[in-house]
């Protein structure tokens, strides 16, 4: 059998270029019949729309991709751009409130009793316990005032009833997405709310809402081992970029960030140049488009914002991050690598699919298949981000009966390998046809292809990128694996965390009170 092996692998190259060549036609005959399809039209306060004609069905998809996230969070404000994806569902100047005026005027006072409350208890000299507990009812009590003028869910529930189906929103390192999908009979009805809710936002029920984040932080990642462990990861090897902070925020800041610095953060943000919205679906871009100008025109205008320019020094030592907690041991390790922007980015997505996608990864094959060691082991190309230079991240979950300590030794093998010996030309041809599967399969939903047509707009200035990257993908060599491979996976740029399990303390004795 050992003998027939090379030309098994021959035979599976050939299939596999077979099916890479119907993948390369299938996408150029893609991009040809998308380019006919696809409207775009960037708005005179800047805001870009594409609309993409795809009428199978009489719905559509649409996204709101705003090139702002977590990253984007002012110094001692983290957590304030997932703060503002809460107030985005609390309505507008014309949703969720019986007299907007009034509530205005309420909200006023709201902010101006916090502030009054926050300088008190942030005294230098120490806050005076009884203004303090005064202070404190006034602003409860301005914030009771305000609540007369809501209208609970109101947002969320007029898309519901018009149709809205996987209405969402979520925040990351680099970006905020509202999505969800709704009849073509209700385009207008959704150009109106999403277009109210990006020009007039209201911090309604601000206070409450940061009680929520408060304690999603708590779910995430005081509560959960594995969220401490990761976060520790990012602040320990970040040194200067934003990466290394909390993307939830710091609790210290979530608890003391204010309505006006949440509308000071849209003011800067939300603003129609760093807006992409995507729509796709039964839509006729000849019909649609003046409506969609007519609604998004109205959102403010102004210059988009300066990229960060802090640059992540070069990482000169090893680091390490241990965490003794009752729970099951994880390792994990990290490397930095460069943005997406890197000529070498499919590089990093070739050793990423190559070491971890699925059982014929290395990584699953030789931890979990052939050694027992592992329970899940996988690599993935980017984390916290990927539109600055980010980290390369490798994770194990040891069986029972199996330490950290293996686990690196492991996983430092398998990298070993990558640097030394050519990977296979079969595991070379798995990869870019999984990398044009991924792409089709994508492509297929609306809501996929609205995702992936806002991202590339955003990210390249053009949607047609996300074909071009295949080019990329295509040009991979075994020497690019390994040259990346040796410049990056080295001691010295490796940042490693673990949960080392240590037994829960025993309770304390309960001696019934005798001496």
């Amino acid at each position: 059998m050992h003998r027939n092996l090379p030309g098994r692998l021959t035979a599976i190259s050939a299939v596999l270029a077979g099916v890479f060549m119907a993948c390369m036609t299938g996408l150029s005959q893609d991009l040809k019949s998308f380019e006919q399809r696809i409207t775009t039209k960037v708005l005179p306060n800047g805001l870009t729309i594409l609309i993409c004609e795809r009428p199978e069905a009489p719905v559509f998809s649409y996204v709101t991709f705003v090139d702002a996230g977590d990253v984007d969070d002012p110094m001692g404000q983290s957590g304030l751009a997932h703060m503002f994806e809460h107030l985005a569902f609390k309505g507008t100047d014309e949703i969720g409130t019986t007299d907007y005026s009034a509530e205005k005027s309420a909200l006023d006072k709201v902010e101006a009793a916090e502030l009054a409350l926050e300088s008190e208890a942030r005294n230098p000299m120490g806050s005076d316990p009884k203004k303090l507990a005064d202070l404190k009812k006034a602003f409860d009590d301005a914030q009771a005032a305000a609540e007369k003028f809501v209208v609970p869910n109101q947002f969320t529930d007029v898309a519901e009833r018009n149709g809205a189906n996987g209405l969402n929103a979520q925040t990351g390192q680099d970006e905020t997405m509202f999505f969800w999908s709704m009849p073509e009979n209700r385009l207008e009805l959704w150009a109106w709310m999403e277009s109210s809710r990006l020009a007039n936002t209201v911090p309604r029920e601000f206070y409450k809402e940061r009680s929520v984040v408060l304690e999603e932080r708590r779910m995430r990642t005081d509560s959960n081992p594995e969220g401490r462990m990761l976060e520790q990861l990012a602040a320990t090897a970040y040194v200067a970029h934003n990466y290394g902070r909390s993307g939830v925020g710091w609790p210290s800041e979530v608890s003391q960030i204010t309505a006006t610095e949440a509308m000071a953060f849209h003011k800067k943000y939300y603003v129609g140049s760093n807006i992409v919205i995507a729509v796709v679906g039964d839509v006729k871009a000849a019909e649609a488009m003046p409506v969609l100008e007519k609604y998004f025109g109205k959102v403010a205008g102004g210059p988009k914002p300066l990229e960060m320019t802090t640059v992540e020094p070069k990482q000169f030592a090893e680091k390490k991050v241990i965490i003794k907690d009752p729970s099951q041991p994880i390792y994990v390790e990290s490397y930095h690598r460069p943005s997406y922007r890197s000529p070498d980015d499919a590089v990093y997505d070739a050793i990423s699919d190559i070491l971890s996608n699925g059982r014929v990864s290395r990584l699953y094959r030789s931890l979990v298949r052939d050694q027992q060691i592992a329970a899940e082991a996988a690599g993935f190309g980017s984390f916290p981000g990927d539109k600055y230079p980010s980290l390369f991240t490798f994770g194990v979950i040891p069986l029972p009966g199996h330490s950290d300590a293996e686990m690196a030794t492991a996983v430092h093998k398998e990298i070993e390998k990558l640097k030394t010996v050519d990977v296979t030309d079969a595991e070379l041809a798995m990869y870019k046809t999984r990398a044009r599967a991924d792409l089709l399969r994508g492509l297929a939903d609306n809501q996929g292809l609205a995702n992936a047509l806002a991202e590339y707009q955003t990210r390249y200035g053009d949607w047609r990128e996300l074909f071009k990257q295949l080019d990329r993908v295509d040009k991979v060599t075994k020497a690019d694996i390994r040259r990346v491979s040796n410049e990056i996976f080295v001691a010295s740029n490796r940042t490693s965390a673990e949960i080392e399990t240590q037994a829960p303390s025993a309770p304390a004795k309960n001696d019934g009170g005798q001496k």
